[in-house]
C-alpha cells in the first residue's frame, strides 16, 4: 500500500476513481495520437513517450526497483511478455492506426474490451464461462465488426477493410491479452513493476522507430509537437499505466475491463469537441451492440485472490 498524506492513500484505494481518470487519459491519448498524425510520426510518438515517462519515474521507482530487481530477473519471461504487449505493440500499434482512422473510430473499436478481456481468460486462464457470457462476447463482437465495416457487410466479405481499423483490432487484441496476464505478474512495487515493463517495451520499440527514421519520417519541430509528447508522456503513461495496474490489483482484470467501457464514450465526446468528427449511425449501432454483449455477458464480480490480480509487495 502506497504510504503518506491521506488524500493520496485515499485515492489510491478507491479503484473506480482510479480507473475513470485512467479512461479519460487513455481517452485523450486517441484524440492526441489523431491531432498529432502529421507531426509525430507513431513509432517517435510511442518511443518519446516511453522515455521520457521513465525519466519522471526512475526518481520515484529506483529504491523499489533495486529491492526487486531479483524478483523482476526471475520472472523475466512474464515481464517480457507485459511490456511487449502493454507498452511496446499496443501503443505503437494504436498510433500507426490512428493515422488513417478516426479517434472516433479509435474508441469505439476499444470498446470490445471487456468482451475480449472475458474470452481470452476463458481461452488463456481456463476461466469458467456461462453460455450467457459467450452470447454477449459474441454480440459484442458483432458490434465491432460493424464499426470495422462502417455498417457494410460487403466491406467484411471483399476483405475491403480500413486498414486504420484492422491495426487498432489487433492491438485490442494484444490489450485484452496484456490484461488478463496481468494476473501472473511478480509481487513487486507497482512503481518497480511500471518501471521494468517501461524498459522492455522501449527495447521492442527501438528497431521499429529506427526503420521510421531510416524512411525519412523525422518528428516535425514546433510547440504542438512537443505538447503531443509531453501530453502522452504524462497522463496516459506514466499516471494511466499505475491507476490501471492498481485497478487490476483491487477488483481483478474481469470488472476492470467491464469498468472501462466509459471510455470510448469519453472519447467520443472529446474527437467530436477537439476534433469535429462526426457520429455516425454505424457507431451508434456499433456501440449499442458492444454494450448490450457486456450487459449480457455481466456477472458478479467478487475481489481478487492471489491468482486474480498480484497483490503489492
Amino acid at each position: 500500500m502506497i504510504k503518506g498524506d491521506k488524500p493520496i492513500a485515499a485515492l489510491w484505494s478507491r479503484a473506480y476513481l482510479l480507473l475513470t481518470m485512467t479512461a479519460l487519459f487513455w481517452a485523450g491519448n486517441s484524440i492526441v495520437g489523431r491531432a498529432a498524425r502529421d507531426l509525430v510520426p507513431p513509432a517517435a510518438l510511442s518511443f518519446w513517450r516511453w522515455v521520457i515517462a521513465l525519466a519522471l519515474l526512475l526518481p520515484l521507482a529506483l529504491p523499489h526497483l533495486k529491492r526487486d530487481w531479483p524478483v523482476l530477473r526471475a520472472n523475466w519471461p512474464i515481464m517480457l511478455l507485459l511490456g511487449t504487449l502493454g507498452i511496446g505493440a499496443f501503443n505503437t500499434m494504436l498510433y500507426t492506426g490512428l493515422q488513417t482512422t478516426t479517434a472516433l473510430n479509435s474508441m469505439m473499436l476499444q470498446s470490445a474490451q471487456p468482451a475480449l478481456i472475458l474470452m481470452v481468460g476463458a481461452l488463456v486462464m481456463s476461466d469458467r464461462t456461462s453460455a450467457r457470457q459467450i452470447a454477449g462476447v459474441l454480440v459484442s463482437l458483432v458490434g465491432v465488426l460493424t464499426i470495422i465495416s462502417r455498417g457494410d457487410v460487403g466491406a467484411l466479405v471483399g476483405l475491403e477493410l480500413n486498414a486504420g481499423d484492422a491495426i487498432i483490432g489487433v492491438a485490442v487484441v494484444l490489450w485484452a491479452i496484456y490484461s488478463v496476464f496481468l494476473r501472473r505478474r511478480p509481487q513487486v512495487h507497482p512503481l518497480s513493476f511500471l518501471a521494468a515493463s517501461i524498459m522492455v517495451g522501449i527495447m521492442v520499440i527501438s528497431p521499429v522507430y529506427a526503420v521510421e527514421l531510416w524512411r525519412g519520417r523525422a518528428i516535425v519541430p514546433g510547440w504542438e509537437s512537443g505538447l503531443a509528447i509531453a501530453y502522452v508522456s504524462i497522463f496516459p503513461s506514466f499516471l494511466a499505466y499505475l491507476f490501471f495496474n492498481r485497478g487490476v490489483e483491487l477488483i481483478g482484470s474481469a470488472a476492470t475491463g467491464q469498468y472501462l467501457n466509459i471510455m470510448p464514450l469519453m472519447g467520443a465526446g472529446l474527437a467530436m469537441l477537439f476534433l469535429g468528427e462526426r457520429l455516425h449511425l454505424f457507431h451508434v449501432a456499433g456501440l449499442a451492440l458492444v454494450v448490450a454483449g457486456i450487459l449480457v455477458a455481466g456477472r458478479n464480480v467478487q475481489a481478487p485472490t492471489a491468482t486474480d490480480g498480484a497483490r503489492q509487495a
